[in-house]
């Protein structure tokens, strides 16, 4: 486990997280992933500091409106999203675009789970990944 700490581009908003890459990244296909081309880290609540930056977030919620996507109101950048699982309970999925001090070699060393949330199927990869 180790603390990272991430950002959005114009830096109004600043926050650390404790993340395992070891237990992988997710990449997911439903119209809002794709589109934001969004690759994430999945910790729990716990592992989340928000440091500066509360008043600076806008949420957009979509679909089942169960996830909310926090992204700075300024410069637009999606720093995070918060959510539950059925599988797992309550989570944060952290952008590791968004992540200041990830090396990238450990980004590229650390396993991808695609998802299919475009079909609501969790629990198997799209027939196709390469554009996420």
């Amino acid at each position: 486990m180790t603390t990272f700490h991430g950002s959005c581009h114009c830096g109004a908003v600043r926050y650390e997280a404790d993340i395992d890459l070891a237990a992988g990244t997710v990449k997911c296909n439903c119209s809002v992933c794709s589109k934001m081309r969004f690759w994430a880290v999945v910790i729990a609540p716990t592992a989340f500091r928000l440091l500066q930056g509360h008043d600076a977030l806008r949420e957009y919620r979509f679909h089942t409106r169960r996830d909310g996507h926090n992204f700075c109101g300024t410069c637009g950048i999606n720093v995070f999203t918060t959510g539950a699982s059925l599988r797992s309970g309550p989570f944060i999925a952290v952008t590791v675009a968004s992540l200041d001090d990830l090396p990238v070699d450990a980004l590229m060393a650390a396993p991808v789970r695609h998802i299919d949330g475009r079909n609501d199927n969790w629990d198997t990869a799209p027939a196709e990944v390469r554009h996420l």
